[in-house]
């Protein structure tokens, strides 16, 4: 940062933040004019999208690709928990990477914060796509795909940017949990694309000829997506509306220490009430294909198939949590949702040892209650944030909830299930749910639905 800029900066100059790149990309893009929230949205589902595409396209690949090519030498099954032993490294990585970012954000500008991170993503993401094998490197190759996937997982961590910030900041007073789910729609449309790209490559080329070349093209195509999601957000992240947040410290990265220290109550119970949506969100997405390649000898491509219906139920089942929560409230949804994915937990299992039925059962009803939960519980408690600590606190808050809930989710239930059976992994959902309704009820002033004068950061 130059001595003009700092200066501007202690100052309190709303665009301290922002490097002259930056104030060029508002006047191009922007021209001074009010960005609509229709805009913001369109501009946070491409930016989520593109992540959760990069995100599912790995766990496909964990499952369907690694286990044959990196860990040949041992069993299907302890190949594949290898696999999601590295799925997990990323979820480690992103606290760092959100430390790393941050300080670039507070010299560089978050512009400059975002195009490094998204780039990192991307070339991450695509760098897998050139992966040698076992057969040609031996155990370097292991080690090449665990440093890539702490690469995409730092990424994850930078690409932090405020924009459901802006989007929930734009939104009318009645329409808060509506505004609250549109981050969330990124998660099953980045799924059914993946699932369609390698249902495609995997039906259509032979086995020797997909795990040779063919599973490495969506790899490449996330790049692609990554550059488009990263032209959307930087004409967001240039608008006014960001200038006016900055102003009033709303999208100014706070110190960590200082956030966790006066704010560290509402961090931990932020990142244990989406617990119940985390877990069933690994539960009905990557695991379930492990589960069926793994133990039933069914084709992948028709299980894929099935993954691509709900996701589309899942698209679908957010939508209605948004209608849902502006009637009864965030928390009438959050805590009727946990009960229900509760309950779901105890005949889950009995479902994917059903036959194809059961299966597509355990998909459908799996994505309808990972909607409605998914769709209001990330970051819900984030608007108890004060406001000059409240994107800080929402970037630790969605850091720590994916790492409890989610990182090792495929991990842990693959272990139990094929240790004791599918039944365990009824114990780890039902413990999420827990998690949820606990973190509920100490916070009860979620019971207020005009509470939020701020809506939440959504992760």
């Amino acid at each position: 940062m130059t001595a003009p800029i700092a200066a501007q900066n202690a100052a309190g100059d709303p665009l301290a933040n922002s490097t002259s790149l930056e104030r060029d990309a508002r006047l191009v893009n922007a021209r001074d004019h009010k960005i609509a929230p229709g805009e913001i949205a369109i501009g946070v589902i491409v930016g989520r999208t593109s992540e959760f595409f990069d995100f599912f396209v790995y766990a496909i690949a964990s499952v369907l690709v690694f286990p044959a090519l990196i860990f040949p030498y041992v069993d299907a099954v302890t190949g594949t928990l290898y696999s999601f032993a590295l799925f997990a490294l990323a979820f480690i990585a992103r606290p760092i990477g959100s430390l790393a970012f941050m300080a670039m954000d507070r010299r560089y500008g978050r512009g400059v914060k975002l195009t490094v991170s998204l780039f990192l993503l991307g070339g991450s993401t695509m760098a897998i796509a050139f992966l040698p094998s076992y057969a040609q490197i031996g155990s370097a190759a292991a080690w090449l795909l665990a440093m890539f996937r702490i690469g995409q997982g730092a990424a994850l961590g930078g690409a932090w940017d405020g924009l459901p910030s802006l989007l929930s900041l734009n939104a009318p007073e009645d329409r808060r949990g509506w505004y609250a789910m549109i981050p969330q729609l990124g998660a099953p449309l980045g799924l059914l694309v993946a699932c369609a790209l390698f249902a495609f490559f995997h039906s259509t080329l032979s086995n020797d000829d997909f795990l040779a070349w063919g599973w490495r093209y969506p790899f490449f195509v996330a790049f692609a997506i990554n550059v488009v999601a990263l032209f959307a957000r930087l004409r967001l992240v240039a608008t006014p509306e960001f200038e006016r947040l900055f102003e009033n410290r709303e999208l100014q990265p706070a110190p960590v220490g200082e956030t966790l220290r006066e704010e560290g109550r509402t961090v931990v119970l932020g990142a244990f009430a989406p617990l119940a949506s985390f877990a069933l969100f690994h539960l009905v997405t990557v695991f379930p294909l492990s589960w069926v390649t793994l133990f039933t000898g069914e084709d992948a491509t028709r299980f894929l198939v099935i993954e691509m219906v709900g996701a589309a139920v899942g698209v679908l089942s957010i939508l209605a949590s948004g209608v849902i929560a502006d009637r009864v409230g965030r928390r009438a949804v959050l805590g009727v949702s946990a009960v229900l994915i509760g309950a779901y937990s105890g005949f889950a299992p009995q479902l994917l040892n059903a036959g194809s039925i059961g299966e597509t059962v355990y998909m459908i009803v799996g994505f309808v209650l990972l909607g409605l939960a998914f769709g209001q519980s990330s970051g819900a408690v984030n608007g108890n944030f004060s406001g000059a600590r409240r994107y800080t606190g929402a970037a630790i808050t969605s850091n720590l909830a994916w790492l409890i809930g989610a990182g090792f989710a495929p991990l842990v239930a693959l272990t139990l299930s094929s240790r004791l059976g599918a039944w365990a992994i009824g114990l780890y959902l039902m413990s999420g749910a827990a998690c949820t309704i606990a973190a509920l009820l100490i916070n009860r002033q979620w019971g207020r639905k005009t509470r939020d004068t701020h809506a939440p950061l959504t992760a």
